[in-house]
């Protein structure tokens, strides 16, 4: 198989995580996709628009209609930013004629990395080896708005010695939400502390998800409470699992 596609890096990944995209990259490579990350990209105007600032968010997800018209499929480490342009950008678009067929064709060719793994490659078993206990937490924009529910865990029920344990409480929202997070604090933090109590309460070494918004947020009240969780994005365990199993080497 060899295909060409865009890297949809999203903030959070390119400024603060860039090894989560190394670890998608290296993993779509092992499966014969090249992968291209156009710098013309920026935010998808997501923060904007959960403010009311539409205009905004208009003009900065337009740098992302110009930046991936060229490729034939665009791929993300987040469910939430992929969940805004397939929801959103054909309103945000809709009263320009000459934009808004640019941002449907864009909503039908990006995806997330476990969606685009498991329906468009066809691939579940990377010949990943993790032996940990891992728990999963389902993004509500990636389960809720995009839909990607049954991908990542199929991916994760193929990794040899890896123990699922099931997280009490998955759907519920960790509080980050983005501006929520800043402007309902308290009632964001008491949502954290409560997901962080869930994911103790599971025993796992690992907390596993697929957007970095909601592992950063849990993550880091995990930290500040002292508990001593491994915090990974899936693509980062299934890269270090092929590191330890049949998969990629170096």
């Amino acid at each position: 198989m060899w295909m060409k596609v865009a890297l949809f890096a999203t903030c959070l990944v390119d400024n603060f995580y860039p090894h989560v995209a190394e670890s998608m990259v290296r993993i779509l490579n092992h499966c014969g996709v090249e992968v291209e990350f156009p710098e013309a990209q920026t935010c998808c105007g997501q923060p904007a628009f959960n403010s009311g600032y539409q205009e905004q968010a208009r003009v900065v997800g337009r740098t992302l209609l110009d930046a991936f018209g060229n490729y034939e499929y665009v791929v993300s480490p987040s469910g939430s930013c992929t969940g805004m342009i397939h929801h959103y950008y054909p309103y945000l678009f809709d009263s320009n004629p000459g934009l808004a067929g640019h941002a449907r064709e864009l909503v039908t060719k990006t995806y997330e990395f476990s969606q685009f793994l498991v329906n468009i490659l066809g691939v579940t078993d990377l010949g990943a080896q993790f032996a940990h206990t891992v728990t999963y937490h389902p993004s509500c924009h990636g389960s809720r708005l995009l839909g990607v529910k049954q991908e990542p865990l199929e991916l994760l029920a193929r990794v040899r010695d890896l123990n699922l344990v099931e997280l009490p409480h998955a759907q519920d929202c960790c509080g980050f939400g983005g501006a929520f997070a800043v402007k309902m604090s308290e009632i964001s933090t008491a949502m954290a502390t409560e997901k962080a109590d869930w994911v103790t309460e599971t025993g796992a070494e690992v907390l596993v998800g697929t957007d970095m918004g909601c592992l950063m947020n849990i993550g880091g009240r995990m930290r500040h409470m002292g508990r001593p969780v491994r915090v990974m994005h899936l693509a980062e365990l299934l890269l270090e699992g092929m590191e330890q199993g049949s998969g990629v080497r170096g």
